[in-house]
């Protein structure tokens, strides 16, 4: 084979990746939609925020328990089908939604049913949009190609709850469900368009070869050999277990509080939405600090105190609205930096099984977290902040007494909370230093083209074996909707 053979093509670059990602914010859109129009259809039903919760718990829970499985399958497939599924999984529930709805036979529990299983084929999609990125974008443009993706799920956040309520008060949530399909489907077309190469073969894709489970495994030993990308992990992990006890009761905690006004909750939302395109736009111009761990760790801490503290201590539309744009706004800033490190650490044979894991990490306990928020705001914090109750005589003066104050403290607790475990973090030298301790997949490449004229396919990512995944101790290493992850 000539050395012109041997060579990879070239990456497409920004502007196929520009409308890959414009595919995307349609799915997003549709998302979004849904999310939102299902939490307002679920609070109409019961008046409870359990139901609330329950709605993200069936969305969410699926996506982790299979993000193992679907990281193997993103690396063994063409990325094009793991960005394609969960679309075509959107458009079938939305399709056995209204079908069922015009059955009159539609009920919480079969929306729970629908909403686990469009949530399974949700865990493709991350770890195939990442795995795609790496192979489309040079890495001086990581930083921006993660802003553009947190610029697309804050649009989303801007346009889904106004198309949201405007087609639930126009239709119901039957024309919610109805507009979902027709951005899904837009997507898979966009998807099927766009050139997306396949990624060189490294000496860490090798090593992970075998049955599913052992390539399931994969992805925990090769972020477990590396204390740096799990220390990463590991406090994004703690972030969404605590602040998603309060960021999941926000919209019941607002439509309890204005009598369930829902133009107003769509509002709050939008401008929510607003700040989160801001700080993406910015982050994909910018690209993000050189020191993307201290990005990551500053943006995470000033992203919960508003989110908590504004939201939670305001009682009126303008701290809300305030709160949600200001903790919106550093979201993308988070997410981007970190991704960007994850990006250029990672080959890119391996990132389906290494991001899935990395996902299930940073999110799998936010699950936990949705079943225990709607139970601690219905039967502990609102009852204790209704007028004479337990904690209403201690807290009364901080968020007022009533309806929907339980939720407002709660979210003042998990805001401070959050805000203090990621700058502790800091303190740790493994997250501090991460971006110095690891060394950069393609400098490895270079090392071996130069020692051994290893690197058939451009030797993108290939790790010599002086510090491959089994002797990671011997080398330089001595852890957002919406969650960060």
């Amino acid at each position: 084979m000539g050395p012109a053979a041997s060579k990879p093509a070239p990456p497409p670059g920004l502007r196929a990746y520009s409308v890959l990602w414009g595919g995307q914010v349609a799915s997003l859109l549709g998302t979004g939609m849904v999310d939102f129009g299902l939490s307002i259809w679920a609070w109409e039903l019961t008046g409870r925020a359990t139901a609330l919760a329950l709605v993200g718990f069936f969305a969410f829970g699926p996506t982790i328990l299979l993000s193992p499985l679907a990281g193997v399958a993103v690396d063994r497939w063409n990325r094009k089908v793991g960005l394609i599924l969960p679309d075509i999984a959107m458009i079938a529930a939305a399709g056995a939604f209204l079908i069922l709805q015009w059955l009159d036979l539609i009920g919480l529990w079969q929306v729970y049913v629908l909403l686990i299983f469009a949530g399974s084929f949700q865990a493709f999609k991350f770890p195939a949009y990442s795995a795609a990125t790496t192979v489309m974008v040079e890495k001086r443009h990581y930083g921006r190609a993660s802003g553009m993706l947190s610029t697309a799920q804050s649009m989303s956040t801007v346009v889904a709850p106004v198309l949201a309520v405007g087609a639930y008060a126009a239709v119901g949530i039957g024309g919610v469900m109805a507009m979902d399909i027709v951005a899904s489907m837009l997507a898979i077309i966009i998807v099927l368009i766009v050139r997306i190469p396949r990624p060189p073969r490294t000496e860490a894709g090798k090593k992970a070869e075998g049955s599913i489970w052992k390539q399931s495994a994969f992805g925990f030993r090769y972020i477990w050999e590396r204390p740096s990308l799990l220390g990463l992990q590991l406090l994004l992990f703690t972030v969404n277990v605590v602040s998603l006890l309060g960021y999941t009761v926000i919209r019941p905690m607002i439509l309890a509080r204005t009598l369930d006004d829902k133009a107003l909750l769509g509002l709050v939302y939008s401008i929510g939405g607003v700040g989160g395109v801001a700080g993406g736009v910015l982050m994909s111009v910018w690209g993000g600090p050189k020191r993307r761990v201290v990005g990551l760790v500053v943006s995470l801490a000033l992203c919960d105190a508003f989110g908590g503290l504004l939201v939670g201590l305001g009682r009126s539309f303008l701290p809300w609205a305030a709160g949600m744009f200001l903790s919106t706004f550093f979201m993308p800033i988070a997410n981007g930096c970190n991704q960007a490190i994850w990006l250029s650490k990672v080959g890119p044979d391996v990132q389906g099984r290494v991001f899935a894991t990395r996902m299930l990490i940073a999110t799998m306990g936010i699950p936990i977290s949705m079943l225990l928020a709607g139970p601690l705001a219905d039967y502990v914090f609102e009852p204790g902040m209704a007028a004479g109750g337990a904690l209403a005589g201690t807290f009364g003066w901080l968020v007022g007494t009533g309806r929907g104050t339980g939720m407002s403290l709660m979210l003042v607790i998990v805001g401070i909370a959050s805000a203090v475990v990621a700058v502790v973090a800091y303190s740790v030298r493994s997250i501090r230093d991460a971006e110095a301790i690891l060394p950069d997949f393609k400098a490895l490449v270079t090392a071996t083209e130069g020692t051994s004229g290893a690197g058939e396919a451009g030797g993108d990512g290939a790790v010599p074996s002086a510090c491959g995944e089994a002797s990671a101790p011997t080398c330089p290493e001595g852890p957002r909707v919406p969650p960060p992850g």
